[in-house]
């Protein structure tokens, strides 16, 4: 009786980057939503809420949810695009602070109030304390990139 072999596709390789970037995007997220969640620019009104707004809800969970979908997503395009050179604690927090101040010029001066209806690249008292959460993104980003890699690296996952 003849066998037949199933032939399976090989899995999906997602590269050990963009995996560490998206894990060190959930750090710096988590450190972004607290500033967000305390901070309150404008009308006694958290800076989460004015997230979930991107959905039309106010619901905190709501703009818990869409920030960490994004932190995520922003790490793991660090992770591919700048984790070869964020292996160290410096570089990754310079890298990091300076990937936060472009999200912020992009997604905080642009993105975010044309989605809203708002005026887009204006400087006020929402867009100050915006690059403020956006440096804690960057430097908690970096530094967790960094940390996560050395780790892997004395456990033999990664290469330098």
């Amino acid at each position: 009786m003849a066998t037949t072999a199933h032939v399976f596709p090989s899995p999906a390789v997602i590269p050990l980057h963009a995996v560490i970037g998206a894990a060190s995007g959930v750090v710096g997220g988590i450190g972004m939503g607290i500033w967000m969640s305390v901070s309150r620019p404008m009308m006694d009104t958290a800076m989460i809420t004015m997230v979930a707004g991107l959905l039309g809800s106010t619901n905190a969970f709501a703009g818990w949810l869409i920030h960490l979908a994004i932190a995520i997503s922003a790490g793991i395009a660090f992770g591919a695009l700048l984790g070869q050179w964020a292996a160290r604690m410096a570089p990754a927090a310079l890298l990091g602070l300076a990937y936060g101040a472009v999200l912020w010029f992009i997604g905080a001066l642009w993105i975010m109030p044309a989605n809203m209806g708002m005026p887009v690249f204006e400087w006020n008292d929402v867009t100050s304390s915006s690059l403020g959460a956006h440096l804690v993104y960057g430097l908690l980003l970096g530094l967790a990139y960094a940390g996560i890699h050395k780790a892997m690296q004395q456990r033999g996952h990664t290469e330098s």
